[in-house]
Formats: C-alpha cells, sequence, structure tokens
C-alpha cells in the first residue's frame, strides 16, 4: 500500500457541485493497470484521472482516464480537471502560452486564463447515422421524428451519436428509456436555446451500457458539437453551452474556434484536497 496525493475537483462550474466530478491521484508511476482501474470503479464517478511524469519530451505531464468500465483514450473534463489538480499541485509548464497534455490520444494543448482552461480539441470524424439507429436512439431517448434537426456519428475518442433537436426545451424534456438505450454506447443531444438567452445550446450526454447513466458535463462530446454545429453554420464561432440541468448542475462550456483549432473550455474547481492509499 502507497500513499498519493489527491483531488477531487468540479469542472465547467466556477461552483463547487455545480459541474462535472474528477477524481485525480498525483504521481500514479507505481500504480499497475489493475489498481488504477480498481480505484476508478471504486470512486465510481464518470472519470478517474492518475497523473504520470510524461514520455514524450513535448509534454508537460502524462494522464491516464478512467471509468469504473474501463480506460480512455482521451475525454474532455478529465483533461481540464487533471490540468488543474497539476497545477495547483506545483506543476510548472514548459511553455508560457499553455500546458501541454500527454495522453493516449497523443498530445493535447490547454490554453490558459483568468477565466479556466481550454483544451484544443483532437480531431473529429463525423459520418452520417443509418436508419435503423436513427429511429431507435429516437425511440429510446423519447423524441418525437418531428423534433428531429439532424443527426451525426461525432468521434473524437468517444463516438458520439448525436441528435440536433428543435428547441433546449425539448431537449429538457426527454426521458430515455434503459432498456432501449442498452443498444447505444454514448448518444448526445443538443438542441438552441431562445434568441437571447445566457447559453446558445442545451445539451444533454447518455451512456446506454451496461446501464443508463446521464454525465452532468461532457467535454468530448461538446468538442464534436461545437465542430458539428460551426462547421454547418448551425453555430457562432464562439458560444457557451449549459448542460447539466436536468441533475441539478450548471454547467457551462465555452467552445471557439480560432483558425483551424477549435478550443472547449470552462471553470475548475477544487472540492477535496488529500491523501488516498493504494
Amino acid at each position: 500500500m502507497t500513499r498519493f496525493a489527491f483531488s477531487q475537483v468540479d469542472v465547467f462550474t466556477a461552483t463547487a457541485l455545480r459541474g462535472n466530478p474528477l477524481a485525480v491521484v498525483h504521481g500514479a508511476d507505481r500504480l499497475d493497470d489493475e489498481r488504477m482501474q480498481a480505484f476508478a470503479r471504486w470512486t465510481n464517478l464518470s472519470e478517474t484521472t492518475f497523473l504520470l511524469a510524461p514520455t514524450d519530451p513535448g509534454a508537460d505531464y502524462r494522464v491516464r482516464i478512467f471509468t469504473p468500465g474501463g480506460e480512455l483514450p482521451f475525454a474532455g473534463h478529465p483533461t481540464l480537471g487533471s490540468c488543474h489538480a497539476w497545477l495547483e499541485s506545483g506543476g510548472q509548464p514548459r511553455a508560457a502560452d499553455g500546458v501541454v497534455q500527454q495522453c493516449s490520444v497523443g498530445l493535447v494543448r490547454i490554453k490558459l486564463d483568468r477565466g479556466g482552461a481550454a483544451f484544443a480539441a483532437p480531431p473529429l470524424a463525423r459520418s452520417e447515422v443509418g436508419g435503423d439507429d436513427l429511429e431507435a436512439v429516437l425511440a429510446a431517448v423519447g423524441a418525437s421524428r418531428d423534433r428531429l434537426v439532424a443527426a451525426q456519428w461525432l468521434r473524437n475518442g468517444p463516438n458520439w451519436l448525436t441528435l440536433l433537436l428543435d428547441s433546449a426545451a425539448t431537449v429538457l424534456a426527454l426521458e430515455p428509456d434503459a432498456t432501449p438505450m442498452k443498444r447505444f454506447r454514448s448518444v448526445g443531444v443538443v438542441a438552441p436555446h431562445p434568441t437571447g438567452s445566457e447559453c446558445a445550446f442545451e445539451v444533454r450526454a447518455f451512456v446506454g451500457q451496461p446501464t443508463l447513466y446521464e454525465d452532468p458535463v461532457t467535454g468530448s462530446l461538446n468538442a464534436g458539437i461545437g465542430e458539428w454545429l460551426i462547421a454547418t453554420g448551425r453555430a457562432p464561432a464562439r458560444y457557451v453551452a449549459a448542460q447539466g440541468a436536468r441533475l441539478g448542475r450548471a454547467g457551462r462550456v465555452h467552445v471557439s474556434r480560432d483558425g483551424a483549432t477549435l478550443w472547449v473550455g470552462g471553470s475548475t474547481v477544487t472540492c477535496i484536497r488529500g491523501e488516498v492509499d493504494l
């Protein structure tokens, strides 16, 4: 048994308990895969991360990201939360203009400002949703066909079957059915708020396997949505999305395109600082 520094942070919020929590284990190089997975299963959060020394000379730190069910190559809120925890524990970036994170998808750039941080979204692959999947997912989330505007598969590590619906009110009213949702691993839903609202879009994220789970605030999904909607002229080059309202959260995700780069960011606050024996 070894003792490690430990943080639990709340991501995509400046107010504790209103975003998406993340457990972070510092200096975890001595932990093996089995122990990392066991701890992620024990925390039972959507993700738990482990900070390690980088193996790429261009990186400031390396991170491994685990859900209770397995390891992810990349995820958005763990990227911002891990960066926040690394900096708070004394991490010093090599460059003055931001942080470089190493993870399974490669090097991820993170820029810092007074309002938090933003990651450069990894490359996105988009594809059409087949008719059978589309009808099945609409039934599973409880959306009628006349509320659908568009649908896409969005893959940037995770692979999100994503629905663009007609209004934020429609998204907030959805009541997914756990049994048909088992067909789908990751489903995202997005729709615009009325003009003049605080946020441009409302987002919800559902994981159908092994049991139905709604993620409070999701960086990878918002990155894919931003790439898709901005590229197709359905969103401005800079906007704020809301997520988590049905769970009593108030996540705010800042999305902006700067040239060829899409940035996804928000605030992070630390809720727990301490040690863990693993």
